[in-house]
């Protein structure tokens, strides 16, 4: 036991020593462009007989298969699935043993038409009341056709709680998708949290749009069947097409897709909170209204002020569309959005920005943009008050990469790259966490841009006398124990 705790007083006084180090870097230093070019695979999405797309054996299999968090909480995930030809069974067993359920939960059935594509009977079903950091098992189906899955729920709401979430956005289904995918699976994340743009169904036409959302749902299944993805809505989900009379935004996606936006005090599925671990994640849309004194407006307003530090020190925002981007593709778009909520990340101090959109990858520098100069211009400036803003858009989808940034870097840029990839964020307790972007180069995952993040929160000189206070108590209580 002296041993240990000799061990974790050094590791400690090494991450003290390392966050010291962070606290100086600002844009001061020079940003980096790679370079780094790979041959990567076409950007068409993969032909419909591909086994990824394979349909499930037995009348009526489930398929499609997904879960998300359920509740603000994290003790209920939202189960969802599709069969083919009948609306039953409509139900879930589950428990804590493998092939031994104890209980079971009801759903809703619900389905829909695009064009003339009629969906399959798409279920929803809420299990609620799960003990936190257990490994349940759920069989969804009957017969022949039943199938089963598991998924690990998070641990109880804590600051020093640890947790890796991984960060996908613009995923679609072509082969670098695949290969995005895949290599997400074996960096060790428990939940993903997804940026925006699933199936790009929007690039068919008529009936194909919702085929191709049947096989996305069939494609990301490998995962989201095992682990919460935590959804956002991107541009592809909105689907107006009028030639086809289809004009209902966000009606594909939400009639697939839930979200526990209830438990949040949201008034809409594109907009909502939860509390995961040691984080509190908010999702906005950026294609809903948003400007002041509209509903978005109001709930984030509200649920900034519900946040609390002490419980849930990691303060963490996902949305679409990025507020600062170098790149040529959407260059300036996240301006609206920008202007109404980046007062109030400085305020509340969020820790980081997750965005997708721009199909590249890109890291800024703690850095604001809300006073202006003496020609009326707004500065872009370091603020150790705001947040580090990361575009992760590089999924793999069909419209490939968007290659070309602007030239010079600005300042306040520190790395960007046209490449294919996910990140992972491994909260390692109240003041830091591990950050990698993984290149997928060639089959490989690779390392490319990797930090320590310093929480906001804590690193406020009154509150890391405090943290002191409170770990130099745990060390004297285990070197006596």
């Amino acid at each position: 036991m002296l041993g240990n705790s000799k061990m974790q007083c050094l590791f400690l006084q090494l991450v003290f020593a390392l966050c010291i180090v962070i606290s100086f870097l600002s844009f001061g230093n020079a940003g980096i462009t790679s370079t780094f070019i790979r041959s990567e695979w076409p950007s068409t999405d993969m032909p419909l007989d591909n086994e990824v797309f394979a349909i499930p054996k037995g009348y009526n299999a489930p398929q499609q298969v997904h879960i998300t968090q359920g509740d603000y909480e994290g003790k209920a995930v939202i189960i969802s699935w599709v069969t083919p030809d009948e609306p039953e069974p409509n139900s879930v067993q589950y428990g804590t043993s493998d092939k031994s359920y104890e209980f079971t939960a009801e759903g809703t059935v619900t389905n829909y038409t695009f064009y003339k594509y009629k969906s399959g009977y798409i279920h929803h079903c809420l299990v609620g009341d799960l003990k936190y950091d257990t490994k349940y098992y759920y069989k969804i189906g009957s017969g022949d056709s039943a199938r089963e899955f598991w998924f690990r729920t998070p641990p109880k709401v804590d600051p020093d709680a640890s947790y890796k979430f991984g960060i996908i956005g613009d995923l679609g289904q072509t082969f670098n998708s695949l290969s995005t995918l895949q290599h997400y699976m074996k960096s060790g994340g428990q939940t993903v949290l997804f940026v925006g743009d699933l199936s790009y169904a929007d690039r068919y036409q008529f009936n194909d749009v919702g085929l191709r959302w049947d096989t996305w749902g069939r494609f990301a299944e490998q995962s989201v069947a095992y682990q919460p993805w935590i959804w956002s809505a991107g541009n592809h989900e909105i689907e107006y097409m009028p030639y086809m009379d289809e004009v209902e935004p966000f009606k594909s996606y939400t009639q697939r897709y839930l979200t526990p936006y209830l438990a949040s005090n949201s008034s809409s599925p594109l907009w909502y909170a939860i509390r995961r671990a040691s984080a509190h994640i908010i999702v906005l849309s950026a294609y809903s209204p948003f400007v002041k004194y509209t509903p978005q407006w109001h709930w984030l307003r509200e649920e900034l002020e519900r946040v609390d530090r002490e419980k849930t020190p990691w303060l963490i925002v996902l949305m679409h569309v990025p507020c600062y981007n170098s790149n040529e593709a959407h260059f300036q778009e996240g301006e609206s959005i920008q202007s109404v909520f980046e007062s109030w990340f400085l305020t509340y101090r969020v820790d980081v920005v997750f965005a997708g959109h721009v199909h590249a990858y890109e890291r800024s520098y703690r850095i604001s943009s809300i006073n202006y100069n003496a020609s009326g211009y707004h500065d872009t400036v370091p603020d150790k008050s705001a947040p580090i803003y990361i575009t992760v858009g590089d999924g793999g989808n069909q419209e490939g990469l968007a290659g070309r940034f602007r030239d010079p870097q600005p300042e306040y840029s520190a790395f960007r790259e046209a490449s294919y990839g996910h990140s992972t964020l491994e909260i390692r307790n109240r003041t830091h966490a591990l950050y990698h972007w993984n290149r997928n180069d060639d089959g490989k995952k690779v390392a490319t841009d990797a930090f320590v993040l310093r929480n906001q929160y804590w690193a406020h000189n009154h509150r890391r006398r405090k943290l002191k206070k409170h770990i130099q108590m745990v060390i004297r209580e285990n070197m006596t124990a």
